[in-house]
């Protein structure tokens, strides 16, 4: 098993807009070999930061299930819009990829 996290730290305020971004984006993650899940997940707000950590966070069969996915033309045109998020968000996402060691 293997599992890819995106995370976005969002603007105090901009949580709701960044949620729908998320909610109204056609996604044909099922489609690919290997996926089992999508979550987005989101945080408390971080009064310090003045920012709410969200993460998108998929879980894959294998590793190179997931590198095929990047690779692929369902990838490119799930992203194409990405920038949209970029008034809700501070930086770029932060990447970080796990593979399964131990699991039920």
């Amino acid at each position: 098993m293997y599992i890819a996290m995106n995370r976005f730290q969002v603007r105090a305020g901009q949580e709701e807009a960044f949620e729908d971004i998320w909610k109204n984006r056609k996604s044909t993650l099922a489609e690919m070999k290997g996926f089992r899940q999508f979550h987005l997940l989101r945080s408390a707000f971080n009064e310090e930061e003045n920012t709410t950590l969200f993460a998108s966070h998929t879980v894959w069969e294998s590793e190179e299930d997931f590198i095929a996915w990047t690779k692929s033309e369902n990838f490119r045109n799930s992203h194409k819009n990405a920038g949209t998020s970029k008034l809700t968000t501070f930086g770029h996402p932060k990447f970080e990829g796990f593979s399964a060691v131990e699991g039920a």
